[in-house]
């Protein structure tokens, strides 16, 4: 039967060809207006990030950022090394450094699904080329993969050394043993019974490195190749290192705090399972989306909900105040839920943030030194979290006013008790316009927010903008505090007041004052009262912390203090040009760096600070 025109276009299969191919053309065209909305979106961000690049001396930035489970934005700035053109883009990968770490606990869980090991195991089982240390903490406790993966176990070597072309680079089995190691000279060691406390350990994830390695007979990198890169398709991570066969060739070289090349710019890591992998912000965000994804249980692959769950439940409020098995859940930026872990090598670093409830988070890399790489990761992720409104404000419903007794009984200054990170300034809680409110040094350097905001909920227990623990002050009859208690997820952790008020937070409260009589007056006090102390030490972190407050007057003072007070002391001296060299001081500062190799004539970053000054002292002239 001949077909006319008017059948062939009522056929159904016709029909329904034609409106798929109209909705895939709608879908194309929806998919380019989306982005092209996201990319007007961020158009700011864009401009301004390279502004601030120039600034503190960034050579290079990468960012991925995703939503709904899925990458939504990405951009790079800048160039993969400073003596070239060469710009970085999405394939570029950067040295993670410590991001390694949840990817190997990830690994190690996939592993435990598949049979192969037991994380409840003692690890001494899989190691064949080495033992663990005798060590009277482990007499009647065995170190099992868990107290590993969650600086449980009480192992040292908190971090290592970076390696460069032409270094003598030691096997896994002499970085356990101290040898090689620029940063120490011992070998590993057990610092407390496992599982009784935190320290954060990469000897620990070497640890991990040389079990897996021992049993399954295969390099580390090649074990977390095929467990997970490859499973995912990620092309532009490994953990082979730069002085091994396929490495990577696109990417970010490694610079100093002046926007310099490191030695050749690759570090070379061979503790590849806490520090060694190489990536790439799409990279990082597709493990963490099928992470996300996994949680939520659809849509997951490679990573199943039981190990997605089992890395990131929180296994101890101690240290940080919230870790699981690689992962970190102290966040609560946007007072949202997040799995985090951050990097940060000489010269290279960034952050892994992920939700823990929606599709969310965002992947920063850059190619520079802490002081050039944290203001831009800071605004960065302030940007992304105004623009996509991901800033939600906490649950008023069961928020009441905060009694008066109460909040006069917990004002004051405290150690870092939120996150529980020693040496980066005090948490001060404080009155205003009828509201308390507590400054966060590690959340100003975070995401550039001080001030912080308490809802008080009953039971002496607050929630804090930004944060996802709740704080209860444990107060007495007297109308007196006894110490704070920290609590998640039917977790608690209590800190006594011994902690929390130390020789360090009476100092600052001291000099906070501007009144620097008197505050000399209590420092003699407590001198007396602490003969052991070292307070060259406490004045010194002091110093740092006003200086980070921007109370520069302050910390002169301080520095210009502990001068005085230790003159046989390098470090003294060492901070102090510091700050004389920061604020353009440069005659100044040569005296003390000049000083420094006077007590220490092999101090190399004295001499190198002594050719940038006299370099900038004859361009003047």
């Amino acid at each position: 039967m001949k077909t006319t025109c008017t059948e062939t276009i009522y056929n159904p299969k016709i029909i329904v060809f034609l409106l798929l191919c109209l909705s895939l053309t709608g879908y194309g065209q929806n998919k380019k207006q989306y982005k092209k909305q996201i990319d007007s979106t961020f158009d700011s961000l864009k401009i301004t990030a390279e502004k601030l690049m120039k600034q503190k001396k960034l050579n290079g930035l990468s960012v991925a950022v995703f939503e709904d489970y899925k990458v939504i934005w990405t951009n790079q700035w800048g160039v993969k090394e400073a003596v070239s053109a060469e710009k970085i883009d999405v394939n570029t990968a950067f040295s993670t450094a410590s991001i390694s770490k949840p990817i190997t606990a990830i690994v190690c869980a996939i592993l435990e699904e598949k049979g192969l090991i037991n994380l409840d195991d003692p690890i001494s089982k899989y190691i064949k080329r080495w033992e663990l240390p005798k060590s009277d903490f482990t007499k009647n406790t065995e170190v099992t993969w868990k107290h590993l993966l969650s600086h449980t176990a009480g192992t040292s070597q908190g971090g290592f050394h970076d390696y460069y072309e032409g270094d003598s680079i030691p096997t896994i089995v002499q970085s356990l043993n101290g040898i090689l190691l620029p940063r120490t000279k011992e070998p590993i060691k057990f610092l407390f019974k496992p599982g009784t406390n935190w320290e954060y350990s990469g000897g620990g994830y070497v640890i991990v490195q040389l079990a897996l390695e021992d049993h399954l007979h295969k390099p580390m990198s090649a074990i977390v190749k095929e467990y997970l890169l490859d499973p995912l398709q990620l092309k532009n991570s490994t953990m082979i290192q730069p002085n091994e066969k396929g490495f990577l060739t696109n990417i970010a070289k490694a610079h100093n705090d002046n926007g310099e090349i490191i030695k050749t710019g690759i570090p070379i890591t061979p503790q590849v399972a806490p520090s060694g992998l190489w990536s790439t912000p799409s990279d990082l965000a597709a493990i963490a989306i099928e992470m996300q994804k996994a949680l939520m249980g659809k849509g997951n692959k490679v990573i199943s909900t039981n190990v997605a769950r089992k890395v990131t439940d929180i296994v101890t409020l101690m240290g940080p105040r919230g870790w699981g098995y690689g992962w970190q859940r102290s966040i609560g930026f946007g007072n949202q839920e997040w799995f985090f872990h951050d990097g940060a090598n000489t010269g290279v670093g960034g952050d892994v943030l992920a939700n823990m409830n929606n599709g969310s988070g965002i992947i920063i890399l850059a190619n520079g030194d802490k002081p050039n790489r944290y203001p831009l990761m800071s605004y960065v992720k302030n940007k992304v979290f105004s623009t996509l409104d991901w800033n939600l404000p906490k649950d008023k419903n069961k928020v009441q006013k905060v009694p008066e007794n109460l909040a006069k009984a917990v004002s004051g200054v405290y150690t870092e008790f939120l996150f529980g990170y020693n040496g980066i300034g005090m948490n001060t809680i404080f009155q205003e316009n009828n509201a308390l409110y507590i400054n966060s040094q590690v959340l100003k350097q975070d995401i550039g927010i001080e001030k912080n905001k308490t809802y008080y909920i009953g039971d002496q227990t607050f929630m804090i903008d930004n944060y996802p623990n709740l704080i209860r002050f444990d107060i007495n009859k007297n109308n007196e505090l006894t110490g704070i208690t920290i609590l998640k997820d039917q977790k608690k952790l209590i800190i006594p007041m011994d902690k929390l008020k130390t020789v360090e937070t009476k100092l600052y409260d001291a000099f906070s004052n501007n009144d620097f009589t008197k505050a000399l007056v209590l420092y003699g006090q407590l001198k007396l009262e602490y003969p052991a102390f070292n307070f060259e030490n406490a004045l010194n972190n002091l110093g740092y912390q006003f200086y980070a407050e921007n109370q520069r007057e302050i910390a002169f003072y301080v520095f210009n203090l502990n001068v005085k007070e230790f003159p046989m002391s390098l470090n003294v001296y060492d901070s102090r040009a510091e700050y004389y060299f920061n604020h353009k001081q440069y005659t100044s500062a040569k005296k003390d760096y000049e000083k420094c190799i006077e007590l220490n004539p092999k101090n190399t970053n004295a001499k190198e600070m002594l050719l940038k000054i006299n370099q900038i002292l004859s361009t003047k002239k």
